[in-house]
């Protein structure tokens, strides 16, 4: 009772601007008495107390007013991590979720899962880890070498530049790489910058690229791109419009290097776009199905996503370019419900995992 006291007066505390602004204008002077009666009305008792440590960029995308008024009716509550105290003073939790840099953030939290097991870190540092370096993030893809009868999934050819850019087109030809080739940050870490890409023409303009870097050849895929979110076991596609076809006539007449900024971003949704149905057409759901649950259990990570594309002029020839952590699920249809959904299966398996360890 005592810890259920406790969420309530933090549940209350940090949702007072809430409570004031989905409120009529009459009831804005309203007493502390009748907030917690208002809320009453709207939420159930509380079952599950979210700790999050976010930029607030994310916070903002993320913890979307909808998003946590459907929360708080089914019983979840968010609370901000103070990043200025001890974590492990702070609380009680039963999901951490976070999205913060740095070896310091890492060890504050792998110290607290050593103290704190019962507690779920959405998701473990040193699983994130393993996607902010381009070299090693799409080398899980292709170790799986998913092939079926409902398609194939690769990787594009790549090569890692770490630095001395002069030496980019003797390694590109050395490699055998075809041209153009598209140029991304080595480092992803969820920043502007590392989403930036380029896309390299003619072996010249190659030595105009900056280092640390990786080189991926570029397919065509009719300017069509997959966004597959994950969720758990969840998973959503929503299309997205990217790079154009380059025919060969056009690299044969073009050179130099062309600097984009983040290509796939909400407003070039392509979901009602009129388009060419063998270049929109989704993916089929078993193949993502498999893709999500292989890469789930190899990633250990329960919240990203994939950005594919399906070669431009086949059926079933599916490339995986990029994998992101926890990315912008405010952009997802239908985040909401798929989100709490989620965090309510936590509770459920935690409590049957506790109920088969202790009997109770």
């Amino acid at each position: 009772m005592v810890v259920e006291d406790m969420r309530m007066i933090r549940f209350m505390e940090d949702n007072r601007e809430i409570i004031m602004a989905e409120g009529d204008e009459e009831l804005m002077p309203t007493t502390m008495t009748t907030k917690k009666a208002l809320y009453d009305g709207l939420a159930e008792p509380t079952k599950l107390v979210v700790g999050y440590a976010l930029t607030s960029k994310k916070t903002k995308s993320f913890l979307q007013p909808k998003f946590e008024c459907l929360a708080r009716r089914k019983g979840i509550l968010f609370v901000a991590i103070d990043l200025d105290k001890p974590l492990s003073e702070q609380g009680p939790f039963d999901v951490i979720l976070h999205k913060l840099t740095g070896k310091e953030w890492q060890q504050i939290l792998e110290d607290y899962r050593q103290i704190h097991p019962e507690v779920t870190v959405l998701d473990p540092p040193d699983a994130i880890k393993h996607l902010h370096n381009r070299q090693s993030m799409l080398q899980v893809v292709s170790d799986l070498n998913l092939s079926n009868t409902y398609g194939n999934v690769n990787v594009p050819q790549q090569l890692v530049i770490k630095k001395d850019a002069s030496s980019i087109p003797l390694r590109v030809a050395k490699e055998r790489l075809n041209l153009p080739l598209v140029a991304k940050p080595l480092v992803s870490d969820g920043s502007a910058k590392s989403h930036e890409l380029s896309l390299a023409y003619d072996q010249y303009s190659l030595q105009k690229l900056e280092p640390p870097l990786v080189l991926q050849e570029f397919v065509n895929h009719g300017g069509v791109l997959f966004k597959v979110f994950i969720v758990g076991e969840a998973i959503k596609v929503v299309k997205r419009f990217s790079l154009p076809n380059v025919s060969k006539r056009q690299l044969s007449r073009t050179s130099g290097v062309y600097r984009f900024p983040r290509v796939s971003c909400a407003v070039a949704s392509a979901d009602d776009a009129d388009l060419d149905p063998n270049v929109a057409e989704l993916p089929p759901r078993p193949l993502l199905e498999k893709l999500a649950k292989e890469l789930r259990r190899r990633l250990g990570l329960q919240l990203f996503n994939l950005d594919m594309i399906r070669e431009y002029g086949t059926r079933d020839n599916y490339y995986v370019i990029d994998i992101n952590y926890f990315p912008g699920y405010g952009k997802m249809p239908e985040y909401e419900h798929i989100f709490t959904d989620f965090l309510l299966g936590l509770v459920q398996r935690n409590k049957y995992n506790n109920h088969i360890t202790t009997g109770r």
